[in-house]
């Protein structure tokens, strides 16, 4: 399947559990209202989760485009190693 169908997949996932947790807490205080909230709460995390991957993985696919379009063979370390954090003393 295409990263932007999963992308969307995801986002319907995340709006779908998003409106059962809303039911779910709209719903008088039981056993079973808490467990559909904790069941939704759980999907909408999963979702998001997805979603998160999905979008990083677009960007690294973006960033391999870029790359080809400017003939790099990879890119640059110096760049790379800024963005790292730096490690504590002794390490």
């Amino acid at each position: 399947m295409a990263l932007p169908k999963h992308v969307d997949e995801a986002a319907d996932r995340l709006h779908e559990a998003f409106a059962r947790i809303e039911a779910a807490r709209a719903a008088p205080t039981s056993t079973e209202s808490l467990r559909e909230w904790l069941t939704a709460l759980t999907d909408y995390a999963q979702a998001l989760m997805d979603l998160h991957e999905f979008t990083n993985e677009s960007v690294h696919e973006k960033l391999h485009v870029l790359a080809g379009q400017l003939n790099l063979r990879g890119f640059p370390e110096d760049a790379v190693r800024d963005l790292e954090p730096a490690q504590p003393p002794g390490q």
